[in-house]
């Protein structure tokens, strides 16, 4: 098993409530996914529209997992468990490469800034895979 994937695991077995959880949420379902994706890197919140924000941390976990374990970000999103598989709505990059590379190119690549709603993922990536700084 790969560091990354021990890591979350710990995480989950250790940590029974998340704040993310969606059973107590009000989300919205939107056919639109890449203009509220690209919404969740520019404004702050967004809300929880769904499945635009599974395509969101899914892009931010990519890319952060391929900066502190190495290789390449869409290795990481091709991956089915990449956001543990609790997310319904996530969908591996091979799925729905199109609507991907569209969020990415609006959005500046896989080297986009850390703005809109994107901090606040950080601090739940960090906190899943124990990365402290």
């Amino acid at each position: 098993m790969q560091d990354w994937k021990i890591k979350q695991e710990l995480y989950h077995r250790l940590n029974q409530i998340h704040s993310d959880d969606l059973n107590d949420k009000d989300i919205v379902i939107s056919d639109d996914i890449v203009n509220n994706a690209i919404r969740y890197f520019k404004e702050t919140n967004v809300g929880w529209i769904y499945p635009a924000k599974s395509y969101m941390v899914g892009i931010c976990y990519a890319r952060w997992l391929s900066e502190t374990y190495g290789g390449h970000p869409l290795d990481y999103l091709e991956d089915e468990n990449l956001l543990y598989g609790n997310d319904p709505y996530f969908v591996q990059y091979s799925t729905d490469p199109a609507s991907y590379h569209k969020i990415l190119n609006n959005i500046g690549g896989w080297e986009f800034e850390e703005n809109g709603m994107v901090p606040d993922v950080k601090e739940y990536y960090k906190a899943e895979f124990m990365i402290n700084a």
